[in-house]
C-alpha cells in the first residue's frame, strides 16, 4: 500500500493505492490496482466537482486518457472543512505505472477552476524484486 499526500491552495488530495492479487493475472499481462482519492476542501466556499481528467501509464510509456463526469458516477458537493473520499480502479498491462490527471469544479460562486492531482505511483510487489 502508498500514500501520497498533495496540497493544492484550499483542496488537499491524499492517495491511497494497493495491488489487488486476487484480481491479477500477471501471466495475461493484467496487473489490478485499486486506489482510493480523498479531496478535502479547506477553503472557505463549496465547490462541486464537475469531472474528471486521467492519464494513466504503464511502465512501458504506453498513455491511456481518461475523462468524464464526475467519479465513479457522482458529481459531490464539498462544503468547506468537509471531505470527500471515493474508491476506484484501474487495470494495466505491467507491474507498475503511474496515474496523474485533473478534477474539475464549479465553486459557489459559478467560476470553474481546475484542481492537478500529483502523479501517484501504481507498483506490484513482484515490481519490487
Amino acid at each position: 500500500m502508498s500514500v501520497q499526500k498533495s496540497i493544492v491552495p484550499e483542496f488537499e488530495i491524499t492517495t491511497t493505492t494497493v495491488y489487488v492479487d486476487s484480481e491479477s493475472n500477471p501471466e495475461q499481462n493484467y496487473y489490478f490496482f485499486a486506489y482510493k482519492m480523498t479531496i478535502r476542501n479547506q477553503g472557505d466556499t463549496s465547490a462541486q466537482l464537475m469531472s474528471r481528467h486521467w492519464f494513466i501509464t504503464d511502465q512501458y510509456g504506453h498513455v491511456e486518457e481518461v475523462k468524464g463526469p464526475g467519479v465513479v458516477g457522482l458529481q459531490p458537493r464539498i462544503l468547506p472543512g468537509q471531505l470527500f473520499e471515493y474508491e476506484s480502479a484501474c487495470p494495466l498491462a505491467s507491474p507498475s505505472g503511474s496515474m496523474k490527471g485533473s478534477y474539475f469544479f464549479v465553486g459557489e460562486d459559478g467560476q470553474n477552476f481546475q484542481i492537478d492531482i500529483p502523479e501517484f505511483h501504481l507498483i506490484a510487489p513482484l515490481a519490487l524484486h
